[in-house]
């Protein structure tokens, strides 16, 4: 493929076109080929090298190479950092009071917190204990209830029992009584 195609190529990409046409709107005048160089008559780019591969059914292909860029005469850009100052034995001092009183803050907010823990825990325990005193309570006091129940019951049926029993000595005297009557009389 020719520059000429390949600047075609180039234009069709609307970011490229748009950013060439931002740079330099229209060549002023046709600039001398230069090594190096290559020219889309939008804007003039340096460090990069177009190769063209084999034509392929499905287009054209290029290799672009983007040669690292030189900074021929150009401004330092290397950020200057200001010396650092030795601190003095008072910032020293200062920063580890500092320090020290955070610890100090953490180490009293954690004493507190496992505090509180603590005592939830207590508490948690008091609650649990005060429930399962209370079950026992009421589980007795139930025992108690359904033992006076069963008790009662037990002394109906055996008072029930007891005069059934009476009647049938009562029976049973009437019977001889008469069948002791009967043999006299018979």
């Amino acid at each position: 493929m020719t520059l000429a195609a390949y600047r075609d190529k180039m234009r069709e990409l609307p970011l490229v076109s748009i950013f060439c046409s931002c740079i330099l709107h229209e060549p002023k005048e046709k600039p001398t080929k230069k090594e190096g160089v290559v020219d889309l008559n939008l804007c003039i780019i340096r460090d990069m090298e177009v190769i063209e591969l084999n034509k392929r059914r499905s287009g054209q292909a290029f290799e672009v190479i983007l040669k690292p860029p030189s900074f021929d005469g150009g401004p330092n850009t290397l950020a200057i950092t200001p010396p650092r100052r030795e601190p003095s034995l008072e910032e020293i001092q200062r920063k580890l009071d500092a320090a020290e009183e955070r610890r100090k803050c953490q180490e009293a907010e954690l004493l507190k917190h496992l505090a509180e823990k603590r005592e939830h825990e207590r508490e948690v325990a008091q609650k649990a204990l005060e429930e399962h005193n209370s079950f026992i309570r009421l589980a007795k006091e139930r025992l108690e209830l359904r033992m006076e129940h069963n008790k009662e019951k037990r002394e109906a049926h055996l008072a029930s029992m007891l005069e059934r029993l009476q009647e049938k000595d009562k029976h049973a005297v009437e019977v001889r009584k008469n069948r002791e009557h009967k043999e006299e009389s018979g």
